[in-house]
């Protein structure tokens, strides 16, 4: 999944980043409220928040108030070291999923993200069957017409990202993070998701991802 964590412990901060993105998640880490409203704002790929409430800026329980208000209802985890029974109530009624409070383990972090997704229907199906073309989540493989397709790494990263949520638009900047993340590559060069399409367009048939110019692109699942 392609998550946001507001958090502005740095030790605690890169300790939830590396173990998420070592389970195979997209995360994009903000230190302040501002920042992470302005990409919650902007950003449609964001599939799940982790907010620590207490930040230099503000209160992050007031963003979670105003996002449920514009009806953002992506999941949100809260995370902090409140740990009254009142604080938690305040977030829960605020508009968040989950509460977990700290110190915490990074498992049950974990543990507790895949479930707060399963009940919100974030986590893709282990399998989609789209026309000819099918995808088996789980074993990182696919078919198109019963023959298998033979992918990379980045490939499969790239398409795993946008057949989770079929015709949701993906902006370059969210398939990067999401290519380069699941792939375990380092920085991406500037043509890279435009060329992976190009390679999965030829392999899985020219409707499979739709680009809309400016803006992104899209599976399309009946394509």
């Amino acid at each position: 999944m392609h998550l946001l964590l507001l958090e502005d412990d740095i030790d605690l901060g890169q300790a939830v980043v590396d173990h998420l993105e070592a389970a195979g998640h997209a995360v994009q880490w903000m230190k302040r409220v501002a920042q992470a409203e302005a990409w919650l704002t902007g950003e449609a790929a964001i599939e799940l928040a982790l907010f620590d409430l207490q930040l230099p800026d503000g209160d992050a329980t007031e963003l979670l108030r105003r996002r449920r208000a514009v009806g953002d209802r992506r999941p949100v985890l809260v995370l902090t070291a409140r740990d009254q029974i009142s604080d938690r109530i305040r977030g829960l009624q605020a508009g968040a999923d989950d509460y977990l409070v700290k110190p915490f383990d990074l498992d049950e972090l974990l543990a507790r993200i895949e479930a707060v997704a399963r009940r919100s229907g974030s986590v893709a199906p282990p399998t989609l069957q789209a026309d000819a073309l099918k995808l088996d989540f789980a074993a990182c493989r696919a078919w198109r017409s019963g023959e298998e397709v033979l992918l990379t790494a980045m490939e499969w990263a790239l398409l795993a990202r946008l057949a989770s949520r079929p015709g949701q638009l993906w902006s370059r900047s969210a398939l990067e993070q999401a290519v380069y993340t699941q792939a375990g590559r380092g920085e991406a060069d500037s043509n890279t998701v435009e060329v992976l399409i190009s390679r999965l367009r030829r392999k899985l048939g020219a409707g499979t991802i739709r680009t809309q110019r400016g803006l992104g692109y899209r599976f399309e699942a009946g394509a």
